[in-house]
């Protein structure tokens, strides 16, 4: 393939169309500033000027300019500027922000439509336009950029093609703002050392008012994002300046906007109460393994090539053999010590895999800051940087995402590296969201252990922003101005600054003076009054920030074990249940059975809704003695009977059960069907007399309404046991069954019957058996009525409010589900609110144990329904006889048109009581509306105007209360005043009376107020 030649093969190009849509990567317009200043850093530049020229000329107005004293570029350096994707920057270990070689192209065209680029390096001065407008008016598709090359001392062109450079510079002449050589030159002079660069953006995107997208006339020492309003705008979002002072985690390089320095920021010392959290991590691994797969990949190929290397020196060894010529041994020699070299290589390669994937399965490790923003406590939320480049700000975690006063004004900084994250082309994301969230998730949870360890909830959060001088209920409100508040601010957290000259960050003691001092954008050391810090020469001071720990909750030996002997009950539970019950999902698993059981007619299956599987009946009804059941008619309000099939022979049982009571199923309302094998077939009894076999039917009735049906997703096949006041049952014999438990709801109707019988669980016994739609039903009574009526009991504790202990805290909640185990009843508490992730939603606790404790009794509206009404447990046994299916009652108050009807009288009540004044629809008009028309009511407007509504209404409220408020300071202020003028009246007329008695009396001695009240009130006593 060496030999092979590519040239006729076609090639990808570059339409100068790319350069617009590269530059749409940049949503945020800042972010594309930001990227040439990041250039200038990357270049070791310690000093960086952003300004603007006007120019009328130009669209906007003005030119945007960028001049750096960083390393600059020579004509080699400035070509690779314009191939799209090519860095010098990337690798592994860099610390440099560039990775992708795309930051100038797409940041510039974001900016603007054109840029000019002037740099110096090494003696020399290259020149680079990349300008859209060239393009098109020359109608050129292809990407074409100019780039003389003058020499720095003499100005003399460097070039092998005077014609080249000639239509170079002539272009640079038509389409950049700088028409002649002089003018050009005049640029280069604007760098003032033997190195550097200057980008000049013009021509720039205006909005669609016409107005460019940057404000440069608001703030002549700012350049602001156009239209931005500063309410309720971050102002790194809208100020260039603010997002300046904060685009560094660690600032080295001096930002200067229209001639001002920007006093640029490290976080961390701006903070009151700083702690950094190390946190270590298994799972940042995308960046690290790409790496590792870049590092095998190159060892494999430089193996290739030295195996290789080494093949062709022995093989040239064999073919000279003997030959000693001075020319075969300089051959042999060459070849052996490519070789060699090649050797060297692929062991190099070698060793950095290894590294990497040893560094693979190392843990990461990020130091995470946090600090409460005590200047402006809005501002709050976490800063993430990669590489020291600032790429997400005020992301919310953990406690601050849930908008309450907790984490409030915590503000939290972390560095993150290549390897462990990777940014997105624009920087203002990271690639892979996956993990991004992990980073989030985990500072979330140290963010919630620094806040319990700087302990200002326990002091109080409010009491704690007073003394900051937040006396506002308003969170957004700045604090007070007062100069008391001001240095209690200013104590907290001192002045950090950086020098000039030597580029160090000082810490300057606290002084009163220094409270609302303006410091120089020309400050430097020797201006500290610090005397161990007042010179260049000495070595800069790092932040001592305290450490912390994340504490996790640590179990004892005791509550793992209690915790262990509880999961471990509650898996053997679930166990016997699976044992003791075998779900019925389709007519396979029926044919599984050992018992040949057919299923009802597929046409009428399809017609039925599916149901979901409720959970096991409690083992204290499943292990129940059976005994045979009293002869008692069913009555006929349980139930009507379908009409059974004519072929089958069928009787009518009057002695067929008692009542099916209310007890049925207090922890379910739905049926529950499981199939077990029979095993207690010697202490049944037959419901039917095989002497009555041949008496015709002559009960049966027909169900006026359509049954009852509840949904099920996993049993729609299988066989659906129904109730009825008559059975037909034929003659069957005693072979082995399946019997199918179910637990139903009895009608009201039943209740004068039921109180005449003692309460008992019972068995119902329905067997299918195949070609035949008979069923066999079986009742026969449990013996265990105390322990019914204990499960009976307890399920009324669904509802009650409780508060439960999980990890030595209290958490509120509601039972929601009740269990009876072998030893004790078990609740399943809801909780109304828990904090972190690593806490259940819901929790299984034994009831009476020390973890729970009862709140206040269960409120109506949140019992269920299955509680608050009498429930009874119907259990079934194997049987011997065949009968026909029993249909559930639904003619009683319980039917599905009722529950509707119930349910849209109610919507209908909550609509007209919440109704918005000026909504389309009256009071009336819900009144009578159908349930057609409630589904097809505008919810979605109606809850608008009610939001506004009730928005209004606060709204005046709150007017109501400011202007009361105010009347309130007013009166307070004239209050005051009036008080001074008493009290000044009182002083003079003091004075006065101290003068007439010195007149009267001359040898009286009164020096303060109260000898002068107490002299006063003795005359007038004496005078009585």
């Amino acid at each position: 393939m060496s030999c092979v030649s590519y040239s006729s093969l076609n090639r990808a190009q570059l339409t100068f169309e790319y350069l617009h849509t590269n530059s749409t990567t940049h949503e945020f317009l800042f972010g594309a500033l930001a990227e040439l200043v990041d250039n200038a850093r990357d270049a070791d530049a310690t000093r960086i000027d952003i300004y603007t020229e006007q120019r009328e000329d130009l669209r906007g107005g003005f030119m945007l300019c960028f001049l750096d004293d960083g390393a600059g570029m020579d004509s080699n350096e400035a070509a690779s500027v314009i191939q799209f994707g090519k860095s010098a920057k990337r690798s592994p270990e860099s610390t440099q922000i560039g990775q992708y070689g795309n930051g100038l192209k797409s940041g510039s065209m974001r900016i603007g439509k054109d840029f000019i680029l002037f740099t110096k390096k090494n003696n020399t001065m290259t020149c680079l336009l990349l300008s859209r407008t060239f393009h098109e008016e020359e109608g050129i598709d292809e990407v074409i950029v100019p780039l003389p090359t003058w020499n720095a001392r003499s100005r003399e062109p460097v070039t092998d093609n005077m014609e080249k450079f000639a239509i170079e510079t002539e272009l640079i002449y038509k389409y950049s703002p700088f028409k002649s050589e002089q003018q050009v030159m005049e640029q280069f002079n604007k760098i003032r050392g033997e190195k550097g660069t200057l980008v000049i953006i013009f021509n720039l995107k205006l909005m669609d008012n016409g107005e460019p997208e940057l404000d440069v006339t608001s703030d002549l020492q700012d350049i602001q994002m156009a239209e931005t309003p500063p309410e309720g705008t971050k102002p790194e979002r809208r100020s260039f300046r603010a997002y300046a002072a904060v685009l560094y985690i660690d600032p080295r390089m001096r930002i200067f906007i229209n001639g001002h320095k920007v006093q640029t920021k490290r976080l961390s010392c701006c903070l009151y109460k700083p702690r950094m959290y190390k946190y270590t991590s298994n799972r940042f691994k995308t960046r690290a393994e790409q790496e590792v797969k870049k590092a095998e990949h190159m060892a494999r190929i430089a193996e290739e090539k030295a195996r290789e290397a080494e093949s062709k020196a022995r093989a040239l060894e064999l073919r000279l053999g003997g030959d000693l010529t001075r020319e075969s041994r300089v051959m042999l020699r060459q070849v052996q010590n490519t070789a060699i070299t090649m050797r060297r290589e692929a062991d190099v390669k070698k060793r950095i895999k290894e590294a990497k994937q040893r560094a693979l399965k190392e843990p990461k490790e990020l130091n995470f800051i946090f600090g409460v923003n005590i200047e402006q406590r809005e501002l709050d939320g976490m800063f993430i940087y990669n590489c020291s480049r600032l790429i997400k700000m005020y992301e919310k975690v953990g406690p601050q995402l849930e908008g309450g006063m907790a984490c409030g004004g915590v503000v939290g900084v972390v560095d993150v590296p290549y390897l462990v994250l990777e940014p997105t082309h624009n920087k203002q994301d990271f690639a892979d969201a996956k993990e991004y969230r992990h980073l989030l998730k985990a500072m979330g949870e140290h963010l919630a252990q620094y806040w319990k360890d700087v302990a200002i909830a326990q002091k109080g959060i409010i009491k704690f922003w007073d003394e900051f001088g937040y006396l506002s209920a308003n969170w957004n409100q700045p604090p007070s101005s007062e100069l008391r508040y001001k240095r209690r601010r200013a104590m907290e957290i001192p002045t950090t600054i950086q020098c000039d000259v030597c580029l160090k960050w000082r810490t300057l003691p606290f002084q009163l003076s220094s409270v609302e001092k303006n410091y120089p954008d020309t400050w430097v050391c020797s201006m500290n009054p610090d005397p161990e810090q007042d010179r260049c020469e000495a070595a800069e001071q790092k932040q001592k920030v305290p450490l912390g720990t994340l504490k996790k909750d640590l179990k004892s030996q005791e509550e793992k074990q209690k915790q262990l002997t509880e999961k471990i009950r509650q898996q053997q539970e679930k166990l016997e249940a699976l044992q003791k019950t075998t779900p019925i999902r389709s007519q396979a698993d029926l044919k599984k059975l050992p018992l040949e059981v057919t299923t009802r007619p597929a046409g009428e299956s399809q017609t039925r809704l599916q149901r979901p599987r409720s959970p096991p009946l409690p083992d204290v009804i499943k292990n129940a003695p059976s005994r045979p059941p009293p002869a008692t008619p069913l009555p006929r309000s349980v139930s009507q009977l379908k009409k059974s099939s004519p072929a089958s022979p069928t009787v009518s049982s009057p002695k067929l059960a008692s009542n099916l009571s209310k007890e049925e199923a207090g922890t379910s309302r739905t049926q529950h069907h499981t199939v077990t094998a029979g095993k207690s077939n010697s202490t049944s009894k037959t419901l039917a007399k095989t002497a009555t076999a041949t008496k015709p039917s002559t009960a049966v009735l027909q169900n006026p309404k359509s049954p009852r049906e509840i949904p099920s997703s996993k049993t729609a096949k299988a066989p659906t046991v129904k109730k009825s006041a008559t059975v037909k049952c034929p003659q069957a014999s005693a072979t082995r069954k399946r019997t199918l438990y179910t637990t139903e709801e009895v009608s009201e109707g039943e209740g004068e019957y039921k109180k005449e019988k003692t309460k008992r669980g019972k068995f119902v016994a329905v067997k299918e058996e195949k070609d035949s739609s008979e069923v066999v039903v079986e009742l026969t009574d449990s013996a265990g009525e105390e322990e019914l009526a204990e499960l009976k009991k307890a399920q009324k504790d669904k509802g009650l409010h409780v508060e439960v202990r999980v990890n030595k805290e209290w958490f509120t909640g509601r039972v929601t589900a009740v269990e009876m185990g072998k030893h004790a009843v078990r609740w399943k508490v809801k909780f109304d609110y828990v904090p972190t992730d690593t806490t259940p939603r819901d929790r299984w606790v034994e009831k009476g144990s020390e973890d729970v404790r009862l709140m206040k009794p269960p409120s109506p509206e949140y019992q269920p329904p299955d509680t608050q009404q009498e429930e009874g447990v119907v259990v079934a046994e194997p049987s011997t006889s065949d009968c026909v299916r029993i249909e559930p009652d639904t003619t009683g108050p319980s039917s599905n048109q009722e529950t509707v009807d119930l349910l849209a009288q109610i919507l209908r009540n909550c609509l007209r009581y919440f109704l918005p004044p000026n909504f389309p629809v009256s009071k009336k008009e819900l009144s009578s509306m159908s349930s057609e028309g409630l589904l097809a009511f505008p919810l979605k407007e109606y809850f608008k105007q009610y939001e506004v509504g009730l928005q209004n209404l606060c709204n005046s409220y709150q007017t109501r209360a400011d202007a009361r408020a105010k009347a309130c300071e007013e009166n307070l202020r004239n209050s005051e005043k009036k008080l001074k003028e008493t009290e000044e009246k009182l002083q003079k007329l003091r004075t006065n009376i101290v003068a007439l008695l010195q007149k009267v009396q001359e040898d009286i001695d009164i020096n303060t107020d109260d000898e002068l009240d107490a002299y006063i009130e003795d005359l007038i006593t004496k005078g009585d």
